[in-house]
């Protein structure tokens, strides 16, 4: 199971800062890595899904998905989407643990909202509104100390409950919104541990399954075999299939990866399928970094090598400061535009396949 890193100050100084795999085994001293289910039953309260204050984005409320990078050439079109999009947030609770629920984040924590909406939802959410209305509920995330926990069953149990959230959210959103709407899944790291159960939970050989636009499942390594009845989708238009990808510079190899990635897919977005051909920084219609409102066209290259995404150094004016191994939280931003076409295409491809006669 891979690390999901903090998102809450991701674009807080001049440089977006990328915590390192050794500084990061230095973060786990300070995490509790060792508890029992008595620390597991230390829990906040449950959001109540019928209040609107329990969902991060909502098309009916003004929020952080409705932002759209550039200079006013683009637009977000949720009022007249004909499609939904169900997005799931990544570990945004990753700092001191609370002492009254140590591996739960509490919905009703103000600053921790604060921090979701203006990292993942505005930069990773966002990108879903020119063709989508979007959904995302708050959840009691994991701590990202589950990650490195030395206790397995129970860190599985964690992670568990954290999905009970993000389930009885789908179920609500399904029953007082979807009103048999085409759908989209879409998630990163963590988010993405809970959209691989809900969609094998409702989706697979269901009848919710004709629903699927796409699902875009970023951020975890997820092996070829990851469903049995959701293909991979092999093409940018096709449908009813899942898409993901895990970026990392150009010939690094994370530790572990002959156990994480040998059997990991990759979906290049710079081509959508999964060969290993180069793409280069031509096809990249644009990403989006510290300022959200410029959109930079040629950010970087993309090449699908052993289960993973590599690219080489972003183009910009800092990159001569960047050391990165790992892009993980900016795994949508690299190539926000490319992801937000083909979403267009898909959603597109989904309705004319779909259109009554």
């Amino acid at each position: 199971m891979s690390i999901s890193y903090t998102y809450a100050k991701m674009f807080g100084g001049l440089l977006i800062i990328l915590i390192s795999l050794n500084a990061l085994a230095q973060i786990q001293k300070k995490f509790k890595s060792k508890y029992d289910r008595d620390d597991l039953e230390m829990v906040p309260p449950a959001p109540d899904y019928a209040q609107m204050k329990y969902w991060i984005a909502h098309p009916e409320v003004e929020d952080m998905a409705d932002e759209v990078p550039g200079r006013g050439e683009l637009k977000e079109y949720q009022d007249s989407a004909e499609v939904d999009v169900f997005f799931i947030y990544p570990t945004i609770y990753t700092k001191k643990q609370d002492k009254e629920h140590p591996w739960f984040a509490d919905v009703n924590d103000e600053k921790l909202n604060r921090d979701i909406a203006t990292s993942t939802i505005k930069n990773q959410a966002s990108v879903f509104n020119a063709s989508a209305k979007v959904y995302a509920p708050l959840y009691r995330q994991a701590h990202i100390g589950v990650y490195y926990a030395d206790n397995l069953p129970l860190k599985v149990e964690a992670l568990e409950f954290a999905y009970t959230d993000v389930k009885r959210a789908f179920e609500y959103y399904l029953e007082n919104w979807n009103n048999g709407r085409p759908i989209i899944i879409a998630s990163h790291s963590q988010g993405t541990n809970h959209a691989v159960k809900l969609l094998r939970e409702f989706f697979e050989s269901r009848a919710l399954m004709n629903q699927l636009v796409a699902a875009y499942i970023i951020g975890m390594p997820l092996d070829k075999g990851t469903f049995s009845y959701i293909p991979v989708c092999k093409d940018p238009t096709e449908t009813g299939c899942w898409i993901t990808w895990n970026t990392y510079a150009r010939d690094y190899y994370p530790p572990q990866h002959d156990i994480w990635y040998e059997d990991a897919l990759s979906i290049n977005p710079l081509s959508w399928n999964t060969d290993t051909t180069y793409v280069s920084w031509g096809a990249n219609r644009g990403g989006v970094l510290k300022n959200f409102k410029k959109i930079r066209p040629g950010l970087t290259d993309a090449q699908n090598k052993d289960g993973m995404l590599w690219v080489n150094k972003p183009r910009y004016f800092w990159k001569f400061l960047m050391n990165w191994k790992r892009y993980h939280i900016v795994d949508y931003n690299l190539f926000y535009m490319n992801i937000r076409e083909n979403v267009a295409e898909r959603v597109e491809a989904y309705l004319e396949e779909n259109k009554e006669d």
